[in-house]
């Protein structure tokens, strides 16, 4: 697969609710990364195993009903991205909405994502989901099992 196609592969297997598809695109040694993560929440991930892992109950959180916005900026190098999304959900437990826009460095390697930079807001996340306990406790129950 091309990087567009991982791309587009990892956006549908989000809006399908498959968090283990979707963590399947990661290289084994793969790399995600939370730049703007609040604290005691992981920054990093490393390896497919622990990616798999900290979205394993994600959609128990967030369901995620569509990604409203969506630009794929190509860089220099064929095997790196910037694709800012913006998706519209629902915080599970408050039912709030989960509004979240993304910026997202990916790199892909042999068809597999290598490196996922995902930069977010942690307050708009806190909100939706009921506070920054909620938020850390999201980010811990699936990150540091």
């Amino acid at each position: 697969m091309t990087t567009l196609d991982v791309v587009d592969r990892a956006m549908d297997l989000l809006l399908a609710h498959d968090m283990a598809g979707f963590a399947g695109l990661w290289a084994v040694d793969g790399a995600m990364e939370f730049p703007f993560a609040p604290d005691g929440y992981p920054q990093r991930l490393d390896g497919r195993a622990a990616v798999a892992e900290y979205l394993r109950d994600y959609t128990d959180h967030v369901d995620l009903r569509a990604i409203t916005s969506r630009t794929v900026h190509r860089t220099a190098d064929p095997e790196v991205v910037v694709v800012e999304f913006e998706v519209d959900g629902i915080a599970v437990r408050t039912g709030r909405p989960y509004r979240m826009r993304y910026i997202s460095v990916i790199t892909v390697r042999n068809g597999e994502i290598a490196g996922y930079r995902d930069y977010w807001s942690p307050l708009a996340a806190a909100e939706a989901l009921g506070g920054a306990d909620e938020l850390t406790a999201f980010g811990v129950s699936g990150g540091d099992r």
